[in-house]
């Protein structure tokens, strides 16, 4: 059941492909989702065959991240997602996003951690984790105004807004956008142009790349998971749940002092 989750295709060219695989929650993660995608990960991190590891979601939608409704309100962080991001963290061949639809919650932080992202022109993100009475994640803090500005991560992170491809193209989040229909055609084939190279090579690169922010993604998921623990189960936290649930508009205002 767990290996259904994520769903896993290597080609002959040496590029894995991994779908999300909930489409009926569009690819809402819960714990048993964020490990499959954990292991796929940390796989493929191993497997000689593997050069370039492409994620993508089934249907219509790329991820519409945590899924709320499997959520444990006890628990002082979400040691799945954690162990999934160590994986993901740790991959060190190319990492290319292709996606569409709704991007939300994780299905919007982890693009900051692909080197290299394709949209599809229907593709809606979304960093909601201020409406949730929450903190970022994955190190979204550090990695949003590292890779577009601080004006612009901190506009996203604080209006908690829906926004487009176009506008995801225009601040570096996206490398390309396309069609929908010739989304994972076009980014199969830049992964391809990617794997005809030696590994080694682009391991090396990579991790040269990544050297740059040294210990700063480190510290940035440390406070993000210290700030969740403060949070997670907070009036205002519990409101945004409840609401979410209750499908209806949450009121925060009660809780200013």
């Amino acid at each position: 059941m767990v290996d259904s989750l994520v769903l896993r295709d290597l080609d002959a060219d040496g590029v894995l492909t991994l779908t999300m695989n909930r489409p009926a929650r569009r690819n809402a993660f819960n714990s048993d989702a964020f490990l499959a995608l954990r292991d796929a990960f940390a796989d493929a991190n191993t497997d000689p065959a593997v050069a370039v590891a492409l994620l993508t979601g089934a249907g219509d939608d790329f991820s519409s991240g945590l899924d709320l409704s499997a959520i444990d309100m006890n628990q002082d962080a979400p040691p799945p997602f954690e162990l999934m991001m160590d994986a993901i963290c740790a991959f060190d061949k190319p990492f290319v996003c292709a996606a569409k639809g709704c991007a939300i919650g994780f299905g919007a932080t982890v693009l900051f951690h692909a080197d290299v992202v394709y949209l599809g022109q229907s593709a809606k993100l979304r960093f909601p984790f201020a409406s949730l009475g929450l903190v970022t994640e994955a190190a979204a803090a550090y990695l949003g105004p590292a890779n577009i500005g601080y004006k612009q991560a901190a506009e996203i992170l604080f209006t908690a807004e829906f926004f487009g491809a176009g506008k995801a193209l225009e601040y570096g989040i996206a490398t390309r956008v396309y069609p929908d229909e010739q989304l994972l055609p076009e980014a199969l084939q830049k992964a391809r142009e990617m794997a005809q190279w030696p590994v080694d090579s682009l391991v090396e690169i990579k991790r040269i790349m990544k050297a740059m922010h040294g210990d700063k993604v480190g510290l940035a998921r440390k406070l993000e998971m210290e700030g969740f623990g403060k949070l997670i189960g907070s009036p205002a936290n519990i409101e945004a749940f409840s609401a979410f649930m209750q499908r209806r508009p949450p009121d925060f205002k009660q809780f200013r002092r």
